[in-house]
């Protein structure tokens, strides 16, 4: 009782503690009216800027996402995925289409998969708490992709080629990711066991869909999957705007003039400089251009759309080019906010027990992402 009459008292007191002490040292050095007032120009910005944008693209890769489904486009590259996944994650075929579910959407969308007996039953017990990393290795694939793509630097270089070295480098991460977990569950759960279907709702379709035409079938799907892209669209909201804005706070510097006026888009400059204090480990390991760029791959801890929301500001200023590109995107679809899904993940599978392990293999695995796009960029600079 006394425990907690004393974590009652003390809780909020630290919390206010730590909360001054870092808006404090901000304010301290920005002026506490131009720290609040470049906090909401920046969130402002950023809401018209890069919010809008990510939703336009989330709109119509959902529409793209959906006509690739219904014609049985992702039926087929199921099939011919599916050789693959045993001997490059120890996973069976069919986890090949729980790649394809979250490429074109998001991490939990592999949890509808993982409770349907006909994907269910081909797993061992010990592989389906992987599909947690799996399916965070590849979410909003498409998403960062196309935004990746869209991007031109300001002398109009195209990223095409930077975003798709930036893929490999995802599946490289998510293949190290998957294999780290299925150690430590072949551990826990030997590799033997079946995996449990009782109490498992079967979701394959029991009945023939209704007739429609070619037209309404295309039209069909555009505004279904395009209104999937809306939602996602507003879902990124509160990441872009709270996450980025306090990032990018500790990322840019001063105003030209080198003094602060409260404008958007200045900052204390702190996170530049901890990539300066690092940069002899950064540099050969991730390639970046600028010490900023650590800013982007830290974001896409907590979410990959406040992430990329960093980048064309990057772009803009010259702190970031394509071979950045490459390492953003290969870092922010492995990762795809890992801290902020693993946890309800892990336990909507019941595997809340395993939680550490799947964050800390997927946490090697986007590292080892990055330093994989890293060199395929040089490699394929050479040839």
């Amino acid at each position: 009782m006394k425990n907690s009459k004393r974590k009652a008292i003390l809780q909020p007191i630290t919390f206010l503690a730590v909360l001054l002490l870092i808006f404090g040292a901000v304010g301290s050095k920005m002026g506490m009216v131009n720290m609040l007032s470049t906090l909401m120009n920046t969130a402002y910005e950023l809401l018209l800027d890069t919010v809008f944008y990510i939703m336009a693209v989330a709109v119509v890769a959902g529409a793209l996402s959906a006509l690739l489904s219904e014609f049985g486009v992702v039926s087929l590259i199921n099939k011919i995925l599916s050789p693959l996944m045993k001997p490059l994650f120890g996973l069976p075929g069919a986890a090949s289409l729980g790649i394809l579910t979250t490429y074109l959407s998001d991490n939990p969308a592999i949890l509808a998969l993982a409770h349907d007996k006909g994907f269910r039953k081909y797993f061992k017990k010990y592989q389906l708490p992987a599909l947690t990393n799996l399916g965070t290795a590849f979410g909003m694939g498409v998403i960062v992709t196309t935004f990746m793509m869209g991007l031109q630097s300001p002398k109009g270089e195209s990223f095409l080629a930077a975003a798709l070295i930036g893929n490999l480098g995802a599946v490289v991460g998510s293949i190290v990711s998957s294999r780290l977990m299925l150690l430590r569950t072949a551990k826990v759960y030997g590799k033997t066991e079946p995996c449990d279907t009782e109490g498992v709702e079967e979701t394959e379709q029991t009945q023939q869909k209704e007739k429609q035409s070619l037209g309404m079938r295309i039209i069909d799907c555009l505004m279904t999957g395009g209104k999937s892209g809306v939602t996602l669209g507003m879902d990124v909201i509160p990441g872009v705007l709270i996450i980025c804005s306090l990032v990018l706070m500790f990322t840019n510097g001063p105003s030209a003039a080198g003094t602060y006026t409260g404008a958007a888009y200045e900052g204390i400059g702190l996170l530049p400089w901890i990539g300066d204090k690092l940069s002899f480990i950064l540099r050969p390991l991730f390639g970046f251009s600028s010490a900023q760029g650590i800013a982007v791959p830290i974001t896409a801890l907590g979410s990959a759309g406040a992430a990329i929301g960093l980048i064309p500001e990057l772009i803009k200023t010259g702190a970031a080019g394509a071979w950045d590109i490459a390492v953003f995107t290969a870092m922010c679809m492995c990762w795809s906010g890992y801290l902020s899904t693993h946890v309800a993940m892990m336990d909507n599978l019941k595997c809340s027990k395993l939680t550490g392990h799947a964050i800390l293999s997927h946490t090697i695995g986007g590292l080892c992402a990055g330093i994989a796009a890293n060199w395929l960029y040089k490699l394929f600079l050479l040839l």
